[in-house]
């Protein structure tokens, strides 16, 4: 069936957005580029569809879809199908999670698994737990949602492969290399050295094994380090932006707000109000 392709709305987030969803005959949405964040959306009833490139992919329910950032996103509820019940969520993944998300991948970017009943009831229940958390009035949603979403990824990983994955040795050297030299000057080749791997393979390989590049996993590192920085020390900004690697301070202010949505600044005033408002801090 042809239906006009208009882009269905989409706005960054910082952490995770989530919802349930009861759909009917005519819901679909279409993302030509997908997005900046990864999207899971698990079936409760009815059935969905997922098109890419050779053609669609139909999910019931059990089914547990992911799309990494950058895919395109053209799902729904085809004319011939009645009805699907989905709960979705769109977030940012914490780094450590980057190894729980490889589910048998369909398509470049489409990843599928469908979860045996016996698991089905828990899964469905947690992931349930992650959109009530996410909406109610605790202070912490988005974190407490973020720990539930963690459980279903973990979840999800077990029934993937029985055994615990391991990363290549040599993607785990420059990982540790990277951590251990922040403050460095880091460049693709100085990595390539590290791993004993040409920069295109290690590129590759790093990519293959955690879905990101290893410049962007340098980069995460390094504002991860400068957000615990800001939150549990008294460092100028500046002295912070050193230490991790960023010369020119206003470059650094840039790339943290893109990364947590607020400036140095703003995020050390933000963790110090809550620190404040905490019943269990010092009066």
């Amino acid at each position: 069936m042809q239906w006009t392709k208009l882009e269905t709305p989409y706005q960054p987030l910082f952490q995770l957005f989530t919802g349930h969803f009861k759909q009917g005959r005519g819901y679909k949405t279409w993302r030509s580029r997908g997005t900046s964040d990864w999207l899971l959306i698990y079936t409760l009833a009815g059935k969905g569809r997922f098109g890419y490139q050779k053609g669609d992919l139909l999910v019931k329910p059990g089914d547990a879809t992911l799309l990494q950032p950058n895919t395109l996103h053209d799902y729904g509820v085809e004319a011939s199908l009645e009805s699907w019940e989905f709960l979705w969520v769109h977030f940012q993944p914490r780094m450590h999670w980057l190894s729980y998300l490889k589910l048998p991948e369909l398509a470049p970017g489409l990843l599928h698994l469908s979860v045996n009943p016996a698991e089905q009831k828990r899964l469905a229940k947690r992931f349930a737990d992650v959109h009530l958390l996410a909406s109610s009035g605790l202070e912490r949603r988005e974190d407490f949602a973020m720990n539930a979403l963690e459980e279903v990824l973990l979840w999800l990983d077990s029934l993937t492969t029985p055994a615990k994955r391991q990363l290549d040795p040599r993607i785990l050297k420059t990982q540790i290399y990277m951590r251990e030299n922040l403050s460095q000057r880091i460049s693709l080749e100085d990595l390539a050295e590290v791993a004993q791997l040409s920069s295109s393979r290690l590129s590759h390989l790093f990519k293959e094994e955690l879905s990101m590049s290893p410049m962007e996993f340098l980069d995460k590192e390094r504002l991860e380090r400068a957000s615990r920085l800001l939150e549990l020390s008294a460092m100028k900004i500046q002295d912070i932006a050193n230490e991790v690697g960023f010369d020119n301070p206003f470059y650094f202010s840039r790339r943290f707000k893109t990364y947590k949505g607020k400036s140095p600044r703003a995020f050390r005033a933000q963790q110090l109000s809550r620190t404040q408002a905490s019943p269990n801090s010092a009066e």
